[in-house]
């Protein structure tokens, strides 16, 4: 796989930076609310007095002397301290606002627009967790305060009940918007989190009993004596997840009917260690059919039976919360259950195996973050939400790294070699952001399931693909020594055994002006991909108006007709080990097909996407059987060779039709059929062009959602 990049987010010793001259920053315009909840129109005198209120005038001070004054949209109770972090997350603040994992931490949403959805409600609950909020992930607002660049003064969800303003008032949660949040970000990002402070005014929180001592380097209390001030306060200094975990035992029971079953016929339990659960962890793992025991940080769970242990999520500095640690190690040396950890869970498994953590630089938070799986070089787009990271190069021999973060190379997960045990960094259960790992509670529950059935708890945790990848890299090896002996040029990249150093791409050949200008772009860049793989690239496109054929792009380009003899001359001239007919649009595919039996006479490889599976696509027949093989529904539909055969499908169809042709260029001769008359009309321009139509029953009026998928050599 390709390497991973050395890790920049880690935090570095070094001096404390000088205080500079305070400057504060003023905040941009206050928004005056158009209109009310869920669209509902204002009245002009109702427009006026909502302008005529100004917000309160709030400001945010960082401990490296930056002031920025913002608009105050939430509690006005108390000036606040906590330790300023950003997430970069589009959407999901109901969600992140109740994650336990930001506790204490005051939260800077990149995102521009934030509250334009509202919130939803929190009597609204879930049947499957005793009556738990359906929408939220706890029970309540976890962060210090919250700091965006534009606050929504509407709002507009079918589930909304009310704005974000309301409910951080309701939760006595201060929030302030009209704030550079870029500014804020680049500042953290180059010097690392730091401590924050949300200050009012004493005019509307009353006086602080707060006084600033000397060597304080308190900013505020010098320039902003009319504001109230509070003491810096860090939160990982102090055990959060004794504050955020649950005070007794809670037992969650799976659906009726639901219940995956032990060979003795008692459900399944996994025991989950609350060190700041999420409510969607006690979701995924109760949809499965097992039942969940949810206990404190600080509970025995050795003392309890369970088939399988779960380390939860949660804030602040695992190395403050040493029972766990401790009673986790004892688990690990009984070897009496599989054990999976997310987040702070994997930390707490990494510290219980031997290895250490690290303070990160400013973390990693948001929806959007790529992590490689080491056993099958596959990425992963994961959420995430921490600021402490496991240092890898302290991993025990049995321990290895199982996920890595693509950005910044730090650890994303670990896996046992010997024993069913393994952990991510990241929030598989997501919420907010992609399901992509989600599969991960899957592999866990059929870890136990497995050791359930065998009686045993060995052998490591079975993730697929993985002995798949490991085949694909001793074939690469074996292939390599094969090639070795007799190859003294190493260039190129080896493919099915035989080493690739030079390409042709076929072009699309003469379009009309402003058609198919896609094809022009993903020619382009697949030929950047192969000269930055050293792979010498011939081109073969008669048209001198695209990209593609610029000067300096491919090695070599041939300004001659895409046609079977003019790329068959090509290929004996120029002896390519390699040929890509899937870069020229239809043109391209149509020369791959009547070329198909000849290419191995010729000696070039066909690459990427492989000619029998062109064929499956372009053949109307052949794709139809293909969905139906895997279960996807399609329109009824025949495969017609001539006018005839579409009248009689036509018949059995039903009017009216769509009349779709084979291996043709933008569709041509396809269209719309209302009678026979107008399908006999569309037929003959279609076999003009092609050899076979599909008569398809009419989707006209249907809407319609086009995916496009690109997928790599590891399957990503």
């Amino acid at each position: 796989m390709p390497a991973i990049p050395v890790a920049t987010n880690v935090q570095e010793s070094r001096a404390a930076s000088p205080v500079p001259t305070a400057t504060i920053t003023p905040p941009c315009t206050a928004a005056t609310p158009s209109y009310g909840p869920n669209g509902a129109a204002k009245t002009p005198a109702e427009i006026e007095a909502a302008a005529e209120q100004a917000p309160t005038l709030a400001t945010l001070v960082l401990t490296d002397g930056a002031i920025l004054q913002g608009h105050s949209f939430g509690a006005e109770v108390k000036s606040v301290s906590g330790e300023c972090v950003f997430q970069t997350g589009m959407v999901g603040y109901p969600e992140s606002l109740t994650d336990p994992s930001y506790r204490g931490q005051i939260l800077v949403l990149t995102y521009p627009l934030v509250g334009n959805y509202g919130v939803p409600s929190l009597e609204e609950t879930d049947p499957l967790l005793n009556g738990l909020p359906a929408y939220f992930e706890s029970s309540q607002i976890h962060v210090a305060a919250l700091v965006v660049g534009q606050a929504s003064a509407e709002f507009s969800h079918h589930l909304a009940s009310s704005s974000l303003g309301e409910w951080l008032k309701r939760e006595d949660i201060p929030a302030i918007y009209g704030v550079d949040t870029r500014a804020i970000t680049k500042r953290i990002r180059e010097e690392g989190v730091m401590l924050g402070k949300i200050l009012f005014p004493t005019s509307v929180v009353g006086a602080s009993s707060y006084q600033a001592s000397g060597d304080d380097d308190d900013v505020a209390a010098a320039v902003l004596p009319e504001y109230q001030n509070v003491a810096w306060v860090d939160p990982n200094a102090t055990n959060l997840v004794a504050e955020v975990s649950c005070k007794t035992p809670t037992l969650y029971s799976p659906a009726p009917g639901t219940e995956l079953k032990r060979p003795d016929g008692r459900t399944v339990r996994i025991v989950a260690v609350d060190i700041g659960m999420k409510y969607n962890q006690i979701r995924c793992f109760v949809k499965r059919g097992v039942e969940l025991l949810v206990v404190p940080w600080d509970h025995d769970f050795l003392a309890e039976p369970m088939d399988g242990l779960f380390l939860s999520n949660g804030p602040g500095d695992p190395t403050t919360i040493t029972a766990t640690i401790e009673r986790v190690k004892q688990a690990l040396a009984l070897k009496k259950f599989p054990i999976f950890g997310i987040c702070l869970g994997h930390q707490v498994f990494a510290l219980a195996s031997g290895a250490q953590t690290e303070k990160m630089k400013y973390g990693n938070r948001g929806q959007n973050i790529p992590c490689a799986d080491m056993l099958t070089s596959r990425c992963y787009i994961t959420s995430q939400n921490h600021g402490y990271a496991v240092k890898a190069e302290t991993l025990p021999p049995s321990v290895k790294e199982l996920f890595v973060n693509a950005n910044d190379g730090s650890n994303e997960g670990i896996y046992h070699t010997e024993l069913p045990y393994f952990s991510v960094q990241f929030h598989p259960e997501s919420n907010p952001g992609p399901r992509d790992t989600e599969v991960l509670f899957d592999i866990f529950i059929s870890t136990v399931t497995r050791c359930l059935s065998t009686g045993k708890v060995e052998g490591p945790v079975e993730f697929p693909g993985a002995e798949a990848a490991q085949a694909r890299r001793q074939q690469r090896e074996q292939w390599e020594l094969e090639l070795a002996a007799d190859d003294s040029d190493k260039s190129g990249r080896i493919v099915n055994g035989r080493r690739i150093r030079k390409v042709l791409v076929l072009g699309s050949g003469g379009l009309s002006i402003g058609q198919a200008g896609e094809f022009d772009y993903s020619g382009s860049q697949a030929i950047k991909a192969l000269k930055e793989e050293g792979i010498y690239t011939i081109l073969i496109n008669p048209n001198i108006a695209t990209i593609q054929t610029s000067k300096g792009l491919a090695d070599k380009c041939y300004f001659l007709p895409v046609t079977p003899d003019c790329v068959r001359k090509v290929i004996l001239h120029e002896r390519p080990d390699g040929i890509y007919c899937t870069f020229g649009g239809q043109t391209a595919l149509n020369i791959g097909v009547k070329l198909r039996d000849e290419f191995e006479g010729l000696g070039v490889q066909v690459l990427g996407t492989q000619i029998e599976t062109i064929m499956v696509t372009e053949d109307r027949e052949l794709f139809a059987s293909a969905m139906a093989e895997i279960g996807e529904k399609c329109a009824k539909s025949h495969a017609a060779n001539s006018i005839e055969e579409a009248v009689v499908a036509a018949n059995d169809i039903g009017y009216p039709l769509i009349i779709r042709a084979a291996y043709a260029l933008g569709g041509l001769g396809s269209g719309f059929a209302s009678n026979e008359e107008e399908l006999v009309a569309l037929c003959r321009k279609a076999f003009a062009a092609s050899p076979q139509v599909l008569v398809e029953r009419s989707m006209k009026g249907w809407k319609e959602i086009e995916y496009e998928v690109v997928r790599d050599s590891v399957d990503n």
